[in-house]
Protein backbone atom coordinates (compact mmCIF):
# COMPACT_ATOMS: atom_id res chain seq x y z
CA UNK A 1 0.00 0.00 0.00
CA UNK A 2 1.10 3.76 -0.66
CA UNK A 3 2.18 5.79 2.50
CA UNK A 4 -1.55 7.74 1.73
CA UNK A 5 -3.73 4.61 1.96
CA UNK A 6 -1.54 3.42 5.41
CA UNK A 7 -1.99 6.61 6.91
CA UNK A 8 -5.63 7.20 5.80
CA UNK A 9 -6.78 3.49 6.95
CA UNK A 10 -4.90 3.98 10.27
CA UNK A 11 -6.41 7.29 11.24
CA UNK A 12 -10.08 5.96 10.08
CA UNK A 13 -9.58 3.26 13.00
CA UNK A 14 -7.96 5.58 15.54
CA UNK A 15 -11.66 7.76 14.70
CA UNK A 16 -13.82 4.79 14.59
CA UNK A 17 -12.66 4.22 18.15
CA UNK A 18 -12.83 7.98 19.09
CA UNK A 19 -16.26 8.26 18.27
CA UNK A 20 -17.81 6.19 20.47
CA UNK A 21 -16.81 8.33 23.12
CA UNK A 22 -19.20 11.22 22.17
CA UNK A 23 -22.67 10.94 23.15
CA UNK A 24 -25.87 11.82 22.00
CA UNK A 25 -26.17 15.69 22.47
CA UNK A 26 -22.85 16.07 21.38
CA UNK A 27 -23.53 13.88 17.97
CA UNK A 28 -26.71 15.56 17.50
CA UNK A 29 -25.72 19.36 18.07
CA UNK A 30 -22.86 18.46 15.34
CA UNK A 31 -25.59 17.16 12.74
CA UNK A 32 -27.55 20.75 13.80
CA UNK A 33 -24.06 22.45 12.93
CA UNK A 34 -23.60 20.62 9.91
CA UNK A 35 -26.95 21.51 8.33
CA UNK A 36 -26.22 25.25 8.99
CA UNK A 37 -23.25 25.29 7.78
CA UNK A 38 -24.38 23.52 4.37
CA UNK A 39 -27.20 26.55 4.14
CA UNK A 40 -24.35 29.23 5.03
CA UNK A 41 -21.47 27.92 2.42
CA UNK A 42 -24.15 27.19 0.06
CA UNK A 43 -22.94 29.86 -2.79
CA UNK A 44 -19.40 28.52 -2.43
CA UNK A 45 -20.84 24.59 -2.61
CA UNK A 46 -22.65 25.67 -6.06
CA UNK A 47 -19.99 27.32 -6.87
CA UNK A 48 -17.66 24.08 -7.12
CA UNK A 49 -20.95 22.13 -8.24
CA UNK A 50 -20.55 24.46 -11.55
CA UNK A 51 -16.90 23.37 -11.97
CA UNK A 52 -18.01 19.95 -12.33
CA UNK A 53 -21.01 20.53 -14.40
CA UNK A 54 -19.22 22.56 -16.79
CA UNK A 55 -16.44 19.46 -17.14
CA UNK A 56 -19.62 17.05 -17.41
CA UNK A 57 -21.11 19.54 -20.59
CA UNK A 58 -17.70 19.16 -22.21
CA UNK A 59 -17.43 15.60 -21.92
CA UNK A 60 -20.88 15.23 -23.52
CA UNK A 61 -21.62 13.62 -20.35
CA UNK A 62 -26.00 12.20 -20.56
CA UNK A 63 -28.10 14.64 -19.32
CA UNK A 64 -29.69 12.05 -17.02
CA UNK A 65 -25.79 11.84 -15.42
CA UNK A 66 -26.13 15.76 -15.22
CA UNK A 67 -29.10 15.77 -13.41
CA UNK A 68 -27.68 13.35 -10.99
CA UNK A 69 -24.91 15.37 -10.72
CA UNK A 70 -26.01 19.63 -10.95
CA UNK A 71 -26.62 20.90 -6.86
CA UNK A 72 -29.09 24.11 -6.69
CA UNK A 73 -30.63 25.37 -3.54
CA UNK A 74 -33.40 22.98 -3.93
CA UNK A 75 -31.29 20.17 -3.07
CA UNK A 76 -29.12 21.62 -1.12
CA UNK A 77 -31.90 22.44 1.28
CA UNK A 78 -32.57 18.92 1.54
CA UNK A 79 -29.34 18.37 2.14
CA UNK A 80 -29.94 20.54 5.47
CA UNK A 81 -32.72 19.10 5.61
CA UNK A 82 -31.81 15.11 6.04
CA UNK A 83 -29.26 15.99 8.80
CA UNK A 84 -31.48 17.82 10.33
CA UNK A 85 -33.77 14.74 10.72
CA UNK A 86 -30.77 12.28 11.40
CA UNK A 87 -29.85 15.29 14.23
CA UNK A 88 -33.22 14.12 15.74
CA UNK A 89 -33.72 9.99 15.88
CA UNK A 90 -32.56 7.86 18.75
CA UNK A 91 -29.30 7.55 18.96
CA UNK A 92 -29.04 4.09 18.08
CA UNK A 93 -25.52 2.84 19.91
CA UNK A 94 -25.82 1.15 22.75
CA UNK A 95 -29.27 0.75 22.32
CA UNK A 96 -30.32 -3.01 24.16
CA UNK A 97 -31.97 -5.22 21.03
CA UNK A 98 -32.67 -7.70 23.59
CA UNK A 99 -32.11 -9.01 27.54
CA UNK A 100 -32.62 -11.96 29.41
CA UNK A 101 -31.65 -14.05 32.58
CA UNK A 102 -29.81 -17.23 32.68
CA UNK A 103 -30.57 -19.62 35.44
CA UNK A 104 -27.13 -19.05 36.68
CA UNK A 105 -27.59 -15.12 37.53
CA UNK A 106 -26.42 -13.59 33.68
CA UNK A 107 -27.97 -10.59 32.64
CA UNK A 108 -27.27 -11.50 28.71
CA UNK A 109 -27.79 -7.88 26.81
CA UNK A 110 -27.82 -7.81 22.84
CA UNK A 111 -26.86 -4.40 22.57
CA UNK A 112 -26.33 -2.47 19.12
CA UNK A 113 -22.68 -1.17 18.47
CA UNK A 114 -21.05 0.21 15.46
CA UNK A 115 -19.75 -1.35 12.34
CA UNK A 116 -16.39 0.61 13.10
CA UNK A 117 -14.86 1.72 9.41
CA UNK A 118 -17.18 2.20 6.38
CA UNK A 119 -15.54 2.63 2.84
CA UNK A 120 -18.35 4.45 0.43
CA UNK A 121 -17.50 4.19 -3.11
CA UNK A 122 -20.02 6.02 -5.28
CA UNK A 123 -20.67 7.96 -8.20
CA UNK A 124 -22.11 11.26 -9.69
CA UNK A 125 -24.18 12.16 -6.73
CA UNK A 126 -22.75 15.12 -4.68
CA UNK A 127 -25.29 14.63 -2.29
CA UNK A 128 -24.19 11.12 -1.16
CA UNK A 129 -21.34 12.75 0.71
CA UNK A 130 -23.44 14.45 3.14
CA UNK A 131 -26.19 11.85 3.47
CA UNK A 132 -22.86 9.64 4.27
CA UNK A 133 -21.34 11.71 6.51
CA UNK A 134 -24.53 11.86 8.65
CA UNK A 135 -25.28 8.58 8.72
CA UNK A 136 -22.18 7.39 9.88
CA UNK A 137 -21.80 10.27 12.30
CA UNK A 138 -25.10 9.35 14.07
CA UNK A 139 -23.75 5.66 13.98
CA UNK A 140 -20.41 5.69 15.51
CA UNK A 141 -18.92 4.69 12.26
CA UNK A 142 -15.91 6.56 10.61
CA UNK A 143 -16.75 6.83 7.13
CA UNK A 144 -14.10 6.85 4.30
CA UNK A 145 -15.93 8.68 1.33
CA UNK A 146 -14.81 8.14 -2.42
CA UNK A 147 -16.68 9.95 -4.68
CA UNK A 148 -16.76 10.00 -8.56
CA UNK A 149 -14.05 12.01 -10.16
CA UNK A 150 -16.55 13.73 -12.02
CA UNK A 151 -18.05 15.35 -8.52
CA UNK A 152 -14.60 16.23 -7.29
CA UNK A 153 -15.23 19.73 -6.36
CA UNK A 154 -18.50 19.04 -5.48
CA UNK A 155 -18.14 16.74 -3.14
CA UNK A 156 -14.31 18.43 -1.90
CA UNK A 157 -16.94 21.65 -1.40
CA UNK A 158 -19.42 19.73 1.05
CA UNK A 159 -16.73 17.65 2.89
CA UNK A 160 -15.06 21.19 3.53
CA UNK A 161 -18.13 22.53 4.89
CA UNK A 162 -19.07 19.16 7.05
CA UNK A 163 -15.55 19.46 8.48
CA UNK A 164 -16.34 22.98 9.09
CA UNK A 165 -19.07 22.16 11.46
CA UNK A 166 -17.24 19.55 13.65
CA UNK A 167 -14.36 22.09 14.11
CA UNK A 168 -16.75 24.47 15.61
CA UNK A 169 -18.32 22.32 17.90
CA UNK A 170 -14.77 21.44 19.53
CA UNK A 171 -14.54 17.54 18.32
CA UNK A 172 -10.66 17.44 17.92
CA UNK A 173 -10.54 14.44 15.48
CA UNK A 174 -11.38 13.87 11.80
CA UNK A 175 -14.50 11.71 12.09
CA UNK A 176 -14.50 10.94 8.40
CA UNK A 177 -12.09 11.62 5.62
CA UNK A 178 -12.97 12.29 1.56
CA UNK A 179 -10.18 10.05 -0.33
CA UNK A 180 -8.51 13.13 -2.04
CA UNK A 181 -6.84 10.82 -5.04
CA UNK A 182 -8.80 10.01 -8.09
CA UNK A 183 -6.17 7.02 -9.40
CA UNK A 184 -8.10 4.01 -9.69
CA UNK A 185 -5.63 2.32 -7.88
CA UNK A 186 -6.05 3.99 -4.30
CA UNK A 187 -9.50 1.96 -4.43
CA UNK A 188 -7.97 -0.97 -5.31
CA UNK A 189 -5.54 -0.82 -2.23
CA UNK A 190 -8.44 0.18 -0.01
CA UNK A 191 -9.99 -3.08 -1.06
CA UNK A 192 -7.65 -4.78 0.38
CA UNK A 193 -7.44 -2.90 3.68
CA UNK A 194 -9.21 -5.72 5.47
CA UNK A 195 -7.28 -4.82 8.51
CA UNK A 196 -8.72 -1.42 9.36
CA UNK A 197 -11.75 -1.25 6.71
CA UNK A 198 -15.13 -3.02 8.53
CA UNK A 199 -17.42 -2.48 5.51
CA UNK A 200 -18.17 -1.41 1.95
CA UNK A 201 -20.94 0.17 0.91
CA UNK A 202 -20.79 0.72 -3.18
CA UNK A 203 -23.21 3.19 -4.87
CA UNK A 204 -23.29 3.26 -8.52
CA UNK A 205 -23.44 1.71 -11.75
CA UNK A 206 -23.33 -1.81 -12.40
CA UNK A 207 -19.88 -1.82 -12.95
CA UNK A 208 -18.38 -0.60 -10.32
CA UNK A 209 -20.57 -2.56 -8.28
CA UNK A 210 -19.49 -5.73 -10.03
CA UNK A 211 -15.55 -4.67 -9.90
CA UNK A 212 -15.96 -3.73 -5.99
CA UNK A 213 -17.05 -6.96 -5.39
CA UNK A 214 -14.42 -9.28 -7.22
CA UNK A 215 -11.44 -6.92 -5.52
CA UNK A 216 -12.46 -6.47 -2.10
CA UNK A 217 -11.28 -8.51 0.49
CA UNK A 218 -13.77 -6.73 2.67
CA UNK A 219 -17.36 -7.65 3.00
CA UNK A 220 -19.37 -5.85 0.37
CA UNK A 221 -23.22 -4.48 1.20
CA UNK A 222 -24.84 -4.37 -2.69
CA UNK A 223 -26.52 -1.43 -3.72
CA UNK A 224 -27.23 -2.90 -7.26
CA UNK A 225 -28.69 -1.44 -10.33
CA UNK A 226 -32.85 -0.57 -9.59
CA UNK A 227 -34.48 -2.49 -12.05
CA UNK A 228 -37.69 -1.87 -11.26
CA UNK A 229 -41.16 -3.04 -12.18
CA UNK A 230 -44.56 -1.83 -12.19
CA UNK A 231 -47.35 -4.30 -13.09
CA UNK A 232 -50.68 -2.72 -14.34
CA UNK A 233 -52.96 -5.11 -12.80
CA UNK A 234 -56.62 -5.90 -14.55
CA UNK A 235 -58.48 -4.88 -11.72
CA UNK A 236 -56.83 -1.35 -11.33
CA UNK A 237 -57.64 2.29 -11.70
CA UNK A 238 -56.76 3.25 -14.86
CA UNK A 239 -56.33 7.25 -13.79
CA UNK A 240 -54.33 6.03 -10.57
CA UNK A 241 -52.16 3.45 -12.51
CA UNK A 242 -51.29 6.23 -15.65
CA UNK A 243 -50.09 9.00 -12.52
CA UNK A 244 -47.75 6.25 -10.94
CA UNK A 245 -46.50 4.55 -14.02
CA UNK A 246 -45.74 8.44 -15.64
CA UNK A 247 -44.36 9.54 -11.92
CA UNK A 248 -42.03 6.60 -11.68
CA UNK A 249 -40.36 6.96 -15.31
CA UNK A 250 -40.45 10.81 -15.67
CA UNK A 251 -40.08 12.46 -12.66
CA UNK A 252 -36.61 11.48 -12.45
CA UNK A 253 -35.21 9.34 -14.92
CA UNK A 254 -32.02 8.92 -13.68
CA UNK A 255 -32.21 7.37 -10.17
CA UNK A 256 -32.24 3.90 -8.89
CA UNK A 257 -36.39 4.05 -8.16
CA UNK A 258 -37.25 5.08 -11.09
CA UNK A 259 -39.38 2.25 -13.11
CA UNK A 260 -37.40 0.69 -16.00
CA UNK A 261 -40.20 -1.60 -17.07
CA UNK A 262 -44.25 -2.00 -17.21
CA UNK A 263 -46.20 -4.99 -17.36
CA UNK A 264 -50.02 -4.81 -18.22
CA UNK A 265 -52.61 -7.29 -17.99
CA UNK A 266 -53.73 -8.44 -21.87
CA UNK A 267 -57.35 -7.61 -20.30
CA UNK A 268 -56.99 -3.89 -20.39
CA UNK A 269 -53.84 -3.71 -22.23
CA UNK A 270 -55.70 -2.55 -25.72
CA UNK A 271 -56.90 0.41 -23.47
CA UNK A 272 -54.68 0.89 -21.16
CA UNK A 273 -51.26 1.19 -23.16
CA UNK A 274 -52.22 3.70 -25.83
CA UNK A 275 -53.16 6.32 -23.09
CA UNK A 276 -49.57 5.29 -21.55
CA UNK A 277 -48.39 5.87 -24.86
CA UNK A 278 -50.17 9.08 -25.61
CA UNK A 279 -47.90 10.56 -22.27
CA UNK A 280 -44.60 8.81 -22.43
CA UNK A 281 -44.56 10.66 -25.71
CA UNK A 282 -45.61 13.80 -24.52
CA UNK A 283 -42.46 13.33 -21.68
CA UNK A 284 -39.99 12.32 -25.01
CA UNK A 285 -39.79 8.95 -23.47
CA UNK A 286 -38.38 6.12 -26.04
CA UNK A 287 -40.59 3.02 -25.31
CA UNK A 288 -39.42 -0.38 -26.11
CA UNK A 289 -41.98 -3.68 -26.09
CA UNK A 290 -42.94 -7.06 -26.84
CA UNK A 291 -44.60 -8.52 -29.62
CA UNK A 292 -47.88 -7.97 -27.99
CA UNK A 293 -47.42 -4.36 -27.17
CA UNK A 294 -46.19 -3.39 -30.35
CA UNK A 295 -49.24 -4.51 -31.96
CA UNK A 296 -51.05 -2.39 -29.95
CA UNK A 297 -48.56 1.17 -30.01
CA UNK A 298 -47.22 1.52 -33.62
CA UNK A 299 -43.97 2.59 -34.02
CA UNK A 300 -42.64 0.88 -30.73
CA UNK A 301 -39.14 -0.58 -30.67
CA UNK A 302 -38.94 -4.52 -30.54
CA UNK A 303 -37.30 -5.11 -27.31
CA UNK A 304 -34.39 -7.21 -27.44
CA UNK A 305 -33.45 -9.73 -24.97
CA UNK A 306 -30.76 -7.85 -22.98
CA UNK A 307 -33.69 -4.94 -22.64
CA UNK A 308 -35.66 -6.80 -19.60
CA UNK A 309 -32.47 -6.91 -17.75
CA UNK A 310 -31.12 -3.24 -18.66
CA UNK A 311 -31.27 -0.59 -15.98
CA UNK A 312 -31.41 2.38 -18.24
CA UNK A 313 -31.27 5.42 -16.26
CA UNK A 314 -33.28 7.66 -19.08
CA UNK A 315 -36.16 8.26 -20.35
CA UNK A 316 -36.10 4.67 -21.96
CA UNK A 317 -39.48 2.30 -20.98
CA UNK A 318 -40.04 -1.77 -21.60
CA UNK A 319 -43.49 -2.73 -21.90
CA UNK A 320 -44.96 -5.92 -22.20
CA UNK A 321 -48.20 -7.62 -22.02
CA UNK A 322 -48.98 -10.06 -19.38
CA UNK A 323 -51.14 -12.90 -19.60
CA UNK A 324 -52.25 -12.70 -15.91
CA UNK A 325 -50.39 -12.26 -12.81
CA UNK A 326 -48.42 -15.37 -12.18
CA UNK A 327 -46.87 -14.55 -15.60
CA UNK A 328 -46.26 -10.84 -14.11
CA UNK A 329 -44.86 -12.49 -10.87
CA UNK A 330 -42.90 -14.79 -12.60
CA UNK A 331 -40.93 -12.55 -15.16
CA UNK A 332 -40.58 -10.09 -12.37
CA UNK A 333 -38.70 -12.67 -10.30
CA UNK A 334 -36.40 -13.85 -13.07
CA UNK A 335 -35.60 -9.93 -14.64
CA UNK A 336 -35.91 -7.72 -11.87
CA UNK A 337 -32.78 -6.75 -9.82
CA UNK A 338 -34.81 -6.85 -6.68
CA UNK A 339 -34.91 -3.31 -5.68
CA UNK A 340 -38.46 -2.27 -5.29
CA UNK A 341 -41.35 -3.90 -7.45
CA UNK A 342 -44.76 -2.43 -7.36
CA UNK A 343 -48.34 -3.70 -8.45
CA UNK A 344 -51.05 -1.43 -9.32
CA UNK A 345 -54.67 -2.80 -7.97
CA UNK A 346 -58.22 -2.99 -6.20
CA UNK A 347 -58.02 -6.75 -6.04
CA UNK A 348 -56.86 -7.29 -2.53
CA UNK A 349 -56.36 -10.70 -2.67
CA UNK A 350 -53.77 -9.83 -5.95
CA UNK A 351 -52.07 -7.19 -4.20
CA UNK A 352 -51.20 -9.99 -1.53
CA UNK A 353 -50.10 -12.51 -3.77
CA UNK A 354 -47.93 -9.92 -5.07
CA UNK A 355 -46.71 -8.34 -2.32
CA UNK A 356 -45.78 -12.30 -1.11
CA UNK A 357 -44.31 -13.74 -4.03
CA UNK A 358 -42.65 -11.38 -5.58
CA UNK A 359 -38.49 -11.27 -3.70
CA UNK A 360 -37.44 -7.83 -4.09
CA UNK A 361 -36.47 -5.25 -0.92
CA UNK A 362 -39.23 -3.45 -1.67
CA UNK A 363 -42.82 -4.27 -2.41
CA UNK A 364 -45.10 -1.73 -3.30
CA UNK A 365 -48.74 -1.67 -3.99
CA UNK A 366 -50.75 1.07 -5.55
CA UNK A 367 -47.49 3.53 -5.47
CA UNK A 368 -44.57 4.87 -7.44
CA UNK A 369 -41.28 3.20 -7.50
CA UNK A 370 -40.04 6.55 -6.81
CA UNK A 371 -41.11 6.18 -2.86
CA UNK A 372 -37.97 3.58 -2.54
CA UNK A 373 -36.02 5.80 -0.60
CA UNK A 374 -34.90 6.26 3.24
CA UNK A 375 -36.01 9.84 3.60
CA UNK A 376 -39.76 8.64 1.97
CA UNK A 377 -39.51 5.80 4.40
CA UNK A 378 -38.90 8.54 7.46
CA UNK A 379 -35.04 7.31 7.79
CA UNK A 380 -34.32 10.50 7.45
CA UNK A 381 -31.93 9.41 4.85
CA UNK A 382 -30.39 6.38 3.07
CA UNK A 383 -26.73 5.22 2.67
CA UNK A 384 -28.33 3.44 -0.19
CA UNK A 385 -30.68 0.43 -1.25
CA UNK A 386 -29.24 -2.74 -0.48
CA UNK A 387 -30.24 -5.57 -3.06
CA UNK A 388 -28.26 -8.00 -0.44
CA UNK A 389 -30.26 -10.17 2.16
CA UNK A 390 -27.46 -9.57 4.63
CA UNK A 391 -26.31 -7.67 6.59
CA UNK A 392 -29.76 -4.96 5.67
CA UNK A 393 -32.02 -5.59 2.89
CA UNK A 394 -33.53 -2.06 1.45
CA UNK A 395 -32.96 1.68 2.43
CA UNK A 396 -30.05 1.49 4.71
CA UNK A 397 -31.06 4.47 7.63
CA UNK A 398 -28.74 4.81 11.01
CA UNK A 399 -30.17 1.41 12.68
CA UNK A 400 -28.98 -0.44 9.39
CA UNK A 401 -25.51 1.01 9.67
CA UNK A 402 -25.04 -0.68 13.25
CA UNK A 403 -24.02 -4.52 14.49
CA UNK A 404 -24.68 -5.81 17.77
CA UNK A 405 -22.99 -7.19 20.77
CA UNK A 406 -23.78 -8.79 23.54
CA UNK A 407 -22.89 -7.42 26.87
CA UNK A 408 -22.66 -9.81 29.40
CA UNK A 409 -23.13 -9.00 33.63
CA UNK A 410 -22.31 -11.48 36.67
CA UNK A 411 -21.38 -11.92 39.63
CA UNK A 412 -18.74 -14.58 40.15
CA UNK A 413 -19.99 -17.15 37.84
CA UNK A 414 -18.30 -19.90 36.18
CA UNK A 415 -18.48 -23.15 34.23
CA UNK A 416 -18.84 -26.53 36.05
Amino acid sequence: MSDYVIDLVKKAREAGYLLNDLDASTKRRVLLKMADCLLKNKDFILLENREDLNLAARKGLSESFIDRLALDEKRLNAMAESLREIAEFPDPVGEVIKQWRRPNAMLIKKVRSSIGVVLVIYEARPNVTSDCVGLLFKSNNCGILRGGSDSVYSNAAIAETLMEAVTACGIKFKPFFLVEKTEHSVVDQLLKADQYIDLVIPRGGEALIRTVVEKSRIPVIKHYKGVCHIFVDEAADPDMALKVCVNAKVQRPGVCNAVEKILVHEKIAKKFLPRLAREFNRHKVQMRGDELTRKIIKGVKKAGQADWYAEYLDLIITLKVAKDLDQAIKHINHHSSHHTDSIITRNQVNAARFLKEVDSACVFHNISTRLSDGQQFGLGAEIGISTDKLHARGPMGVADLTTYKYVVEGNGQIRE
